[in-house]
């Protein structure tokens, strides 16, 4: 059953639903909610911006509104949905640190996996979830909020350790992982350089890099898989060309935006629209 919290005078809207929920993402759409499912006791089959996905037992993972999802099968998982004007990811970043991370900004799909003691406390912390649903009174949505503060933070802490990037009390470099992240979801179809980046966070372009040095991928790798990224989902997703995709990103000229998509890929923009094609 689902379980669903509204707000009339703001609009807010969070509920709490299980593997039913999914079924009307048979077909692909857009997420309309920021969403969170978790994988309880089977593997759940999904294509996340046209990737194929299975999210393995206890594990749990994060979407934005941005991006698309299709349902294929599995059962036994939890959905979690809210909008905006429940619990607006961006004006509580400095509570919850999850930008740049969790949400928005993290060109990987972020899944945060469970081991048995983080189970349990997720659990827990479903259940207190579940009951304060069930409570309507005068401190109903503050209590949701919070519980969901709790629920952000404690994901955003388990894939920073996963990612390798904990923060500790003399380091800055998770706040400029964080910021450089989110600098590019919101520039990436006009800035391509790392230098615009750069002066945004009053660094060097060198000290930028050598601050990405452990992650396996350097900052115009990340700014150029957004565009790739972007790129995949108008193709799979829109009838647009690839001139217009192209205009869209930034480029004055569709072969250059041609080359970096072959780059990342293998394939040209029109090869990968006709194996999406030939998929459907």
């Amino acid at each position: 059953m689902t379980r669903t919290f509204k707000e009339f005078s703001t609009d807010a809207l969070f509920k709490i639903g299980y593997d039913t929920d999914l079924k009307s993402f048979l077909k692909p759409q857009q997420v309309e909610f920021y969403t969170f499912i978790w994988s309880s006791s089977e593997p759940i089959e999904l294509i996340i911006d046209s990737v194929p996905l299975t999210l393995q037992p206890n594990s749990i993972l994060a979407l934005t509104p941005i991006q698309y999802l299709q349902y294929i099968k599995g059962e036994d998982a939890i959905v979690y949905q809210f909008n905006r004007e429940f619990y607006c990811i961006k004006d509580h970043d400095q509570e919850v640190s999850c930008v740049g991370i969790l949400l928005f900004g993290n060109t990987n799909i972020p899944i945060i996996h469970l081991d048995t003691k983080e189970q349990q406390k997720f659990k827990t912390l479903h259940e207190v979830f579940i009951d304060e649903l069930e409570t309507q009174d005068n401190i109903q949505a503050e209590m949701l909020r919070m519980l969901m503060a709790r629920f952000i933070i404690k994901s955003t802490r388990l894939l920073k350790a996963k990612e390798g990037v904990a923060e500790t009390p003399k380091s800055s470099k998770v706040d400029l992982l964080r910021s450089f992240n989110f600098l590019v979801e919101q520039h990436f179809k006009k800035e391509h350089s790392v230098s615009f980046y750069a002066d945004q966070l009053f660094k060097s372009p060198k000290t930028l890099s050598n601050n990405f040095a452990k992650l396996n991928r350097s900052p115009l790798q990340i700014i150029h898989q957004r565009i790739v990224l972007e790129a995949k989902r108008l193709l799979t997703y829109t009838d647009k060309t690839a001139k217009e995709i192209a205009y869209e990103v930034g480029f004055d000229d569709a072969s250059h935006l041609s080359r970096l998509f072959k780059k990342y890929t293998s394939q040209s923009p029109s090869e990968f629209k006709k194996g999406i094609k030939s998929l459907g």
